[in-house]
């Protein structure tokens, strides 16, 4: 099966940024706007220390060390005011726009995760045939986790850091021009540092996301795939498989951590230099008197308190670069999970263009249609409306279906189905036989449209399934598979899963009609009694009669029955196919079976071998025929 690897490219980064941004914006579009303002105010205050240190220095230590302090007490307490104003209002901006991100952080997952289920929803079932469901998982887990903490922690601290950044900047820039540049020329430093580690650690962060998704895909194979295992002891050759996938992350994972803790050490020790570097040219020209050149011009020498002040600044200007260059790797490993996301999200949905839909009809004795209605009425018509002229006709929903000249192939260039021609009228039966691959399930998943036919027509009571609407197709359809899904829940909500609307009588009387009803009435809680893990505390065979009875509750007139019986003792076959005969009647039935016994009160038996029907009649005439299907039947022959 594929699975969905990323690859962030340079540009893409940007650009996958840029869509995530804009879909925050989308749900907390002022939520958002008053976040920024709130951490700009908070980056701002911090860097107000830095001010008020050097009018502290300059205003207040050096006059009050020459003056005495009363003459300078009443500047310390206005300087002491005005800080303290400051820092409460950036305290209270700090602590709304935290509050503000938990709540936006988990409502904007919470929202991701929506989207991402119901598109899923509209999933052709080709994905879902082609991609590991671990995989698929791993967005709902990983991918979503590593969007919470780009969200929620890298955000906010590369825009706190980016104000901080630029409004140090011009403050160093008007404070000393000769200091700045000894502060770029680190900085530049500690780019090219970034850039080396930081781009090896971004990289296999990638790749970890990726081996996290084939990890988490190969586990789920294996938890499905237990009792095979256990069956073939294959279990040394399924450790040394996993071993070998978990190798891989571990490699990605050990190297994207070992170069992702070596930046911020290194960029902290470049940061230690530098502050030393920035002091010495400081003391320098403050002791040479060296004229003080700004963004204001040239001026006098620098003071004590301006080279404190610049020093400081300095250091919170090589944090919070620091604090960015820090923020590389959860913001990669969050662009690689989104990307993720975002191609899971732009899954094309699966294609409908039907317009013919289902309706509850009026319907006299003589098979007219008077009227739809609103309510329930037991009798389903088709809503045919005309685009030509705006009309609407209505056809009786009665179940026959008929394939015409049908080929299809999964891919466009491998055919499996060749010019597969039959019909089914109205409470007939229809088997299909065939070797495994012949295309006997292949037909009836193009009746449901799981997929498309690549040529001919397929007819629902006359009309091409086209243009019927395909919830409306489907609901009008009814299927027992060989593989049964039970869910989490109650058995009554597992058998009203076939009709939503279902009363408890209804579900009781399905489920007498499959047979269930009696080892149903021996579990301890009845019809109560819960089912966890698809029905786990189950047999296998009373989960197959569950899934008979969820189908004969929804009372379609059309039952595609999937070797429906083939994880059923001979026994309880026998109570089932009981019930099944029952079901069945009055109702057009598809069944695929390898068990003959079980088809031959078919009215049409259809033997299939790669895509073709070679044989078709009932069971009297293929016997007499003495063709492919006689020698399955006397064991001349048998099904691979």
């Amino acid at each position: 099966m594929a699975r969905h690897k990323i690859e962030v490219k340079r540009g893409s980064v940007m650009k996958t940024l840029g869509k995530l941004l804009k879909y925050m914006f989308h749900y907390y579009r002022w939520q958002l706007i008053l976040v920024i303002c709130c951490i700009a105010v908070t980056a701002v205050a911090g860097i107000s220390s830095s001010i008020f240190l050097e009018i502290l220095t300059d205003d207040v230590i050096t006059p009050g060390l020459e003056q005495g302090f009363e003459a300078v007490k009443g500047t310390l307490y206005t300087i002491i005011g005005i800080m303290a104003g400051i820092y409460v209002f950036a305290l209270i901006c700090s602590f709304t726009y935290n509050r503000m991100m938990a709540v936006i952080t988990q409502g904007f997952l919470k929202h991701v995760r929506e989207d991402m289920f119901n598109n899923m929803e509209k999933l052709p079932i080709r994905y879902f045939d082609t991609n590991t469901h671990g995989d698929i998982m791993s967005y709902y887990t990983n991918d979503v986790d590593a969007l919470r903490q780009l969200i929620s922690q890298s955000i906010p601290q590369t825009v706190f850091s980016s104000v901080a950044i630029i409004t140090l900047m011009i403050s160093m820039l008007k404070s000393s021009v000769y200091m700045t540049l000894v502060v770029l020329f680190g900085v530049a430093f500690m780019l090219l540092v970034t850039k080396l580690v930081g781009g090896k650690s971004a990289k296999y962060f990638v790749k970890q996301q990726n081996s996290v998704g084939t990890t988490e895909g190969y586990v789920e194979e294996m938890l499905t795939g237990q009792k095979v295992i256990k069956v073939f002891c294959h279990e040394e050759a399924a450790k040394r498989d996993f071993d070998k996938v978990n190798d891989e992350l571990f490699v990605n994972t050990d190297k994207a951590n070992k170069y992702g803790n070596i930046l911020m050490p290194t960029i902290g020790n470049i940061g230690h230099v530098l502050f030393v570097l920035v002091a010495i040219v400081g003391g320098l020209l403050m002791l040479e008197g060296v004229p003080n050149v700004s963004l204001t011009g040239l001026g006098d020498a620098l003071t004590i308190g301006a080279v404190v002040a610049f020093l400081n600044m300095s250091r919170q200007f090589t944090l919070n670069i620091g604090q960015v260059s820090m923020q590389v790797n959860s913001v990669v490993m969050a662009i690689a999970g989104a990307e993720r996301i975002f191609g899971f999200l732009d899954q094309k949905p699966e294609t409908d263009e039907g317009y013919v839909t289902l309706v509850n009809a009026v319907i006299d004795d003589d098979g007219k249609i008077l009227r739809e209605s609103p309510t329930r009425t037991g009798r389903w018509a088709w809503r045919h409306p005309h685009k030509a002229d705006g009309s609407v006709t209505y056809q009786e929903l009665k179940g026959d279906i008929q394939l015409v000249d049908v080929d299809f192939g999964y891919v466009p260039d491998k055919i499996v189905l060749h010019d597969v021609s039959l019909y089914a009228k109205p409470g007939q039966k229809i088997a299909f036989v065939g070797a495994t691959g012949a295309g006997k399930t292949t037909i009836t998943n193009l009746i449901n449209r799981f997929y498309d036919i690549a040529d001919g027509k397929i007819r629902y009571d006359g009309i091409n399934i086209n243009k019927i609407r395909k919830s409306d197709l489907r609901r009008s359809l009814g299927m027992v598979l060989q593989d049964t899904n039970l869910f989490t829940g109650t058995i009554m909500d597992n058998i009203r899963y076939g009709k939503l609307d279902a009363s408890d009588d209804e579900c009781v009387a399905a489920a007498k009609l499959a047979n269930a009803h009696d080892f149903i009435t021996r579990l301890p809680d009845g019809y109560n009694t819960m089912l966890t893990g698809d029905g786990s505390n189950l047999s296998q065979g009373q989960k197959q009669l569950l899934s008979i009875a969820r189908a004969a509750v929804a009372n379609p007139p059309v039952l595609i029955l999937d070797e429906a019986t083939s994880s059923i003792d001979t026994r309880t076959e026998y109570l089932v196919q009981k019930g099944m005969d029952a079901l069945m009647q009055g109702r057009t039935v598809f069944v695929i079976a390898h068990r003959l016994s079980t088809i031959q009160n078919s009215d049409a038996i259809m033997v299939l071998d790669h895509g073709r029907i070679i044989e078709r009649g009932n069971h009297e005439q293929l016997i007499a025929q003495k063709g492919v299907y006689y020698q399955l039947y006397t064991g001349a022959f048998e099904l691979e």
